[in-house]
């Protein structure tokens, strides 16, 4: 049996738990960086490794390799006789799951069962954010609710993944007017995506503007900026590292939005959890709707298979409003 798991925290869980089977730990954080549809694997793994090695302070081979290793452990699958995906509701997982369920929307099963374990809640555990807060018990509890993917989960999966890496950001939008119910967590993970598009009312998404809010409501340290965005935005499942990525672009941008106090060498043993942070008068402006972030800055980032680049073209915007996207 196989165990695919999304973090080394919950993979950790599970094996004190005793339940038998191998573990793959799927370490990618396809909520970020470039997801590109219609290249090869080669161009896919190149892609992936150099947002890896840039965003977290990795090494480019490094990163590559340890993408190629992960696909060929994953590609082991007819070995056992089941794999088990375990996932939760949030867009950092429903990313993975949807990228894992068109892999093997494309591949024969043969005798190999495909099973999913994939929740937004557990009983006892307020405020639940994911697998990693259970104890062994509780997550081997899971395991006899596990369901066998359907064709309905699998074919889903793979209109999500490539709706989520297309180019043109419509598609998901497309995608949530049909019938999604067949993964039940997925229609508030994409919507949580298109909200985090630049808003036509200050050019920063749900991520940035909730981020201000909170900073200027008084959580200016790191961990607990961090800590209360979660409580407050939990659809994002967001890591630290990720985290901090956002809040240093509006940090280093040209007219930035946010003074950051603390260690330099904020990427070296995760020193950004002693930051502190600040609003400037630009992004006090930004915040209240006087300022627009892109039109001062401009814009070269991905959100899924969409690249956001300002210069010379207009930029799919998100009205929080009406919900929707403008061009």
């Amino acid at each position: 049996m196989l165990h695919v798991h999304n973090g080394d925290c919950s993979a950790d869980v599970l094996r004190r738990s005793g339940l038998p089977g191998e573990h793959l730990v799927w370490r990618e954080a396809l909520i970020a960086g470039p997801t590109p549809a219609a290249v090869s694997a080669d161009e896919w793994r190149d892609f992936r490794a150099r947002h890896l090695a840039d965003a977290y302070g990795g090494d480019f081979e490094e990163c590559k390799s340890a993408l190629a290793a992960q696909e060929e452990s994953l590609g082991r699958f007819p070995e056992h006789e089941e794999v088990v995906l375990w996932f939760e509701h949030d867009l950092f997982c429903q990313t993975l799951l949807v990228y894992l369920l068109d892999w093997f929307s494309r591949r024969e099963l043969g005798a190999t069962k495909l099973s999913l374990v994939c929740v937004g809640e557990f009983p006892g555990v307020p405020d639940f954010r994911g697998l990693g807060q259970l104890t062994p018990p509780q997550m081997a509890s899971l395991f006899e609710t596990r369901s066998e993917v359907t064709d309905a989960e699998l074919s889903l999966g793979a209109e999500a993944w490539r709706a989520y890496s297309s180019p043109d950001p419509r598609a998901v939008e497309e995608l949530l007017a049909a019938d999604t119910s067949a993964l039940p967590y997925l229609r508030g993970a994409l919507l949580s995506h298109l909200a985090r598009f630049p808003s036509t009312r200050n050019g920063l998404g749900r991520v940035e503007n909730l981020a201000l809010e909170l900073i200027d409501s008084g959580h200016a340290d790191f961990p607990a900026l961090f800590q209360n965005f979660g409580r407050a935005e939990g659809s994002y499942g967001l890591g630290d590292a990720q985290f901090w990525n956002d809040l240093r672009r509006l940090a280093e941008a040209g007219r930035p939005l946010l003074v950051v106090d603390g260690p330099a060498a904020a990427d070296e043993a995760r020193g950004f959890a002693d930051k502190t942070f600040k609003l400037t008068a630009f992004g006090e402006d930004v915040r209240a709707g006087r300022g627009d972030f892109v039109h001062a800055n401009g814009i070269d980032a991905w959100l899924g298979g969409v690249h956001l680049f300002s210069a010379g073209r207009e930029l799919w915007r998100w009205n929080e409003q009406d919900r929707k996207l403008e061009k």
